[in-house]
């Protein structure tokens, strides 16, 4: 599970309206009979029309300065582990997030706590994704890539007369090349714009700046977690407390459908990986032996391959060691945690 938190951009190139960010999460709706669209929901209602989602954020913006967001975009990223658990139910994922909003809610610290009723919001589920030019597959298939093109390129000068070389050694190299390049889709090389296989099931989420009276802002970007400050004379509390509502949200999703969460799984072991990989390292070979087998299947999922596998736990000062000679692997575990882990 990895959730994001992303403010409205509000750069020149971007609308002070939501219908722009409404448009695009309607993409996978194009061409498709209206029974099969997939609608905006909130809290109490589903089939919720765009129009009316870009009328109800647009609309709700009291007070709010030009260069202030007026909207958030959440982002609930289900890992495939845990959409197979549920069979990717759509109906599960829209009670799920329900629920979540439940402790985005009560994740602001305020005077009056903060219920869900009071929090604007229209969700979305999506079922597609696309591979992009920051992910691993296509990375790692651009080295390759880069060779063949930078091959071809010198091909054409030697036909051209403008350059010297043996073609039939360059073409050699480049059907090598070829059958190396490592990432593939039954049979087509990964790249950039090409879908995603297996079960890619995501939530968008539209939040606005304000509650539903429009009166009072309620921003998850604060840079206060929990904090006091002193207005117009009195004590007022701010903040919201991100960690707690991470952790809430993969709490939720283990115990509404019974998920048994691996520790690579989890946001402590992201957050301690970021913190400090040795103690995210010494916790996994500390795990019991069958949950330590089971996280390196799920790193080696998402791309991460440890190759220090069985390595007793009383020696793991010494695996500690290793962590250099692999740190450049191990950090795709941080991006890939969004789908695969």
């Amino acid at each position: 599970m990895y959730i994001s938190i992303t403010k409205q951009h509000l750069d020149t190139t971007f609308s002070q309206s939501c219908s722009d960010f409404v448009a695009y999460l309607e993409k996978e709706n194009e061409g498709k009979q209206p029974e099969l669209q997939e609608h905006f929901f909130d809290q109490h209602n589903d089939r919720i029309a765009p129009e009316k989602v870009i009328k109800e954020i647009d609309g709700n913006t009291a007070k709010l300065k030009k260069r202030e967001p007026k909207f958030f975009a959440l982002t609930i990223n289900p890992s495939q582990r845990e959409l197979k658990h549920i069979n990717n139910d759509p109906n599960l994922l829209k009670q799920y997030v329900r629920e979540v909003m439940k402790d985005y809610a009560a994740s602001f610290h305020r005077d009056i706590p903060v219920s869900v009723d009071s929090i604007k919001y229209y969700a979305k589920l999506e079922y597609e994704r696309i591979f992009k030019g920051f992910d691993r597959e296509v990375k790692e298939n651009q080295e390759y890539r880069a060779k063949i093109v930078k091959l071809e390129n010198e091909i054409r000068k030697v036909e051209r007369g403008e350059g010297s070389g043996n073609v039939k050694m360059m073409r050699k190299e480049i059907a090598r090349l070829h059958t190396q390049i490592p990432h593939r889709i039954d049979g087509q090389v990964v790249a950039q714009g090409m879908k995603k296989p297996g079960l890619q099931t995501h939530i968008h989420i539209i939040v606005s700046r304000k509650d539903v009276t429009n009166r009072y802002s309620l921003s998850p970007g604060s840079k206060y977690r929990e904090s006091e400050s002193t207005l117009n004379g009195r004590t007022v509390k701010r903040g919201f407390n991100r960690d707690q509502f991470y952790e809430k949200a993969e709490k939720r999703f283990d115990t509404l459908f019974k998920y048994q969460r691996n520790y690579v799984e989890s946001y402590s072991a992201r957050k301690a990986f970021v913190q400090d990989p040795k103690i995210y390292f010494a916790h996994l070979l500390g795990l019991p032996t069958n949950e330590r087998s089971a996280a390196l299947k799920l790193m080696g999922a998402a791309g991460v391959h440890v190759p220090i596998l069985n390595i007793p736990a009383n020696k793991v000062e010494a695996a500690l060691q290793a962590i250099k000679q692999f740190k450049k692997a191990i950090d795709i575990a941080r991006s890939s945690s969004s789908i695969g882990i």
